[in-house]
């Protein structure tokens, strides 16, 4: 393969062929890949290093976590929601026995408060039971239930800052009893047939209300417990369950290691089955890769046979032209060589990821290449300079160095490129055109062969074409030939996929 750099010039002419070796432009090279082993060896590490987590502890931890918050909040909120109603019934009792003490109060002659009915609760008639009541208003001493006996409630001046006091009753908690934790309601009237302002009040403790909020707080605790952990085994479950496919998975693809088939055909759920659909399209590429190589590796093998038969017969037959037999097999030999190489090459690059080259750089850096061997020659580049391909570098400047080279050698000394000639297809289209004797029709498909060369009185290897048309091939793209319209000549249309 000729090759073409800008600090060398060529001393001999070049050989004139049918399909020139590529002019190639060195590539600026980013990293360093002197040491491949070593850098696997650093990733191998690295990746040792962070040690991979399991799928099902993370969500086994996450649905922790969130039912633990959850019933964590519904406990409390629902403890306050509970305490709120039996506090809201406790008030509700203490008022209706409040407002029965205010319907039966009568004013007696004296100017004192009395009951015209009993109050039915006989906890009033015990001393300390707990439930009391008290009457008091002007300067008349108050006048308490039974089961204060020798005590009294102590209870809060309500009046307002304007003298007035609130129409409704107040609740409000006291400790004015040692061990004995009151609720007490409270209001102020004016019965008929007195002007004095009479404050009723009813008091009881709350112990039994404060067991009764311990007994459902404690209710409340288990059920949440149980609650909990059996949503916790049903979160395990469903995690064990739903991640089965993935097992599954796995031992297909164990399968497919240990029995040899080459897809994983059983049946999964939906959500998995574009997992297998891309394991299966890895498959299928690695097995056209290996088919590949093997073809490759065989046709190099068979190529390479008959020069080394040729050699072998001429070195036993002590043949007195062999050193000419060995220029001509090993010439043969270096072009099979080549060839493979430059698949090989393109094959590797393409496997590393997407591509993007811009055409009219490369074009440029083949044209300044050509320009050294060819300074009599006219070129002209036109079309779309934002074009990009979703090519590597280094084998787009091989393509067109290929073609370009050869419409130098093979024209009348004018080399037309066009860039996306047509912008709006799917397919960057670029044009080689030259103004020499073209290539007859006929021919046009033989000389994308190894080794085809219309001009056999020249010397060459009539390899580049077939380089061309297997890199643009591995690509996705296509190499046509066709006549020149402007030029008359032969035109080379590369189509090639966009960026």
């Amino acid at each position: 393969m000729a090759s073409v750099t800008a600090s060398t010039t060529r001393q001999t002419p070049p050989e004139r062929e049918d399909a020139p070796e590529p002019v190639t432009v060195a590539p600026v090279s980013g990293g360093d890949a002197a040491h491949p082993a070593e850098s696997d060896k650093h990733t191998h590490a690295v990746a040792e290093d962070h040690p991979r987590g399991s799928l099902a502890r993370r969500m086994g931890l996450i649905a922790t976590g969130w039912i633990m918050v959850l019933l964590l909040g519904g406990g409390l909120a629902l403890d306050r929601t509970l305490e709120g109603q039996v506090q809201d019934n406790f008030d509700e009792q203490l008022e209706y026995i409040l407002t029965a003490m205010i319907s039966s109060a009568e004013i007696d002659p004296l100017g004192d408060v009395y009951f015209e009915l009993r109050l039915g609760d006989q906890r009033f008639l015990e001393p300390g039971s707990g439930v009391y009541w008290q009457v008091s208003g002007g300067s008349s001493l108050p006048y308490p239930s039974r089961s204060l006996w020798d005590r009294e409630l102590e209870l809060r001046d309500v009046v307002g800052p304007d003298g007035e006091f609130p129409n409704g009753p107040i609740f409000y908690d006291s400790d004015q009893f040692p061990d004995e934790p009151l609720r007490i309601v409270q209001r102020t009237v004016v019965l008929p047939g007195s002007e004095t302002r009479w404050t009723f009040a009813v008091a009881s403790t709350q112990e039994e209300t404060t067991e009764q909020l311990q007994n459902i707080r404690l209710i409340l605790i288990w059920s949440f417990a149980v609650l909990g952990l059996g949503l916790i085994a049903m979160a395990m479950l469903q995690i064990r369950y739903g991640l089965s496919p993935l097992r599954r998975v796995r031992a297909a693809i164990s399968k497919l290691r240990t029995t040899g088939d080459n897809r994983i055909t059983e049946p999964l759920p939906a959500e998995v089955q574009p997992l297998v659909e891309e394991v299966n399209a890895l498959l299928d590429h690695t097995e056209r890769q290996a088919e590949e190589a093997r073809m490759h590796a065989g046709n190099l093998a068979h190529a390479l046979k008959t020069p080394l038969t040729v050699l072998t017969n001429a070195a036993t037959a002590h043949d007195p032209d062999i050193a000419t037999a060995v220029f001509r097999e090993t010439r043969a030999m270096q072009r099979h060589v080549d060839h493979h190489l430059a698949r090989a090459r393109a094959l590797g690059r393409r496997a590393v990821g997407h591509a993007r080259t811009s055409v009219h750089s490369s074009a440029e850096a083949v044209e300044r290449a050509v320009e050294r061997l060819y300074p009599n020659v006219r070129f002209d580049i036109a079309g779309n300079r934002e074009a990009m391909v979703a090519i590597e570098r280094q084998d787009l400047d091989e393509i067109l160095g290929n073609l370009i080279e050869n419409a130098a050698k093979y024209g009348g000394g004018s080399v037309f490129v066009t860039i996306d000639a047509e912008p709006g297809s799917k397919q960057c289209l670029i044009w080689i055109e030259d103004d020499g004797m073209g290539i007859p029709e006929a021919e046009r498909t033989r000389i994308f062969g190894r080794g085809a060369r219309l001009d056999t009185g020249k010397p060459g290897t009539g390899l580049g074409l077939s380089i061309v048309r297997d890199v643009v091939e591995i690509y996705g793209g296509s190499a046509r030939l066709d006549e020149s319209e402007d030029l008359g000549g032969l035109l080379v249309e590369l189509s090639l996929p966009r960026a």
